[in-house]
């Protein structure tokens, strides 16, 4: 994947490309930004050996995606990619931290996993997502990588009363086990749900069930992060047609 793939121009003009980190510096900045994220904003409980910094042994496995603001340097968005091959070397795939993944080794092609994703809060706009989403887009055709998968969070501070909502919506329409269960190792607490209580999708989890994404079990808790983590597959065959051009090499 070249350096700045693709620059964008949101809605108040600010360039933004994407690429994969090749220096430590953008590499500190992208876990510098997943701790503001993660542990400033939503308060989790991060082990890490730097202070101000997201970092774990899976770092070191992972090729980082970033976005950033050409004006300024700023990393505004990222995410991580564990793929078939490096996963070995960390003892597995970061989702299998989470679930029992029946069937996973069964899956015929190269897996992307993706986590840690996270935008700035300044630039939580479509534009950003867009140019994300396109330097992910760009490793799968370039790498021909059959999957993707990850798991997209949703907060439990209501004690899990939206993941609940959340995974009675979905378990109708996207819930799928037909090439992976991915079984909880930490079931999210039981609760009863009240009549009148809307589900809200978080940006991420709407993202992927856009793209054509499945859900493969029920949620998993992550009491650190303090949010229910719910398990997606992606399969190149079965992108929403309307988004499968940017996934698929002509």
């Amino acid at each position: 994947m070249s350096q700045a793939a693709l620059a964008l121009e949101d809605s108040n003009s600010r360039q933004l490309a994407v690429e994969l980190v090749t220096d430590a510096r953008h590499l500190r900045a992208a876990q510098a930004l997943r701790y503001q994220v993660f542990a400033e904003e939503c308060g989790a409980q991060l082990h890490t050996s730097e202070v101000g910094l997201d970092q774990d042994h899976y770092d070191l496995h992972c090729e980082h995606l970033i976005v950033r603001d050409l004006s300024t340097d700023r990393v505004v968005a990222t995410t991580r990619i564990l793929d078939s091959r490096r996963a070995p070397a960390a003892g597995g795939f970061y989702s299998e931290s989470e679930f029992q993944l029946v069937g996973l080794t069964d899956l015929r092609g190269d897996i992307m996993e993706i986590g840690r994703t996270c935008v700035h809060a300044d630039y939580r706009n479509g534009a950003t997502i867009s140019v994300l989403w396109s330097g992910l887009a760009q490793l799968m055709n370039e790498r021909r990588y059959n999957y993707l998968m990850g798991c997209a969070s949703i907060d439990m501070q209501d004690g899990g009363l939206q993941a609940h909502a959340i995974m009675q919506r979905l378990r109708g329409r996207y819930l799928s086990r037909e090439y992976l269960n991915a079984i909880p190792r930490l079931p999210i607490p039981e609760r009863d749900l009240p009549a009148n209580l809307t589900a809200q999708l978080p940006p991420l989890l709407k993202a992927y069930m856009r793209l054509g994404a499945k859900v493969c079990g029920e949620p998993c808790w992550d009491p650190e992060f303090n949010c229910a983590d719910v398990f997606i597959l992606l399969r190149r065959e079965q992108l929403c047609p309307r988004y499968a051009r940017h996934f698929k090499a002509s």
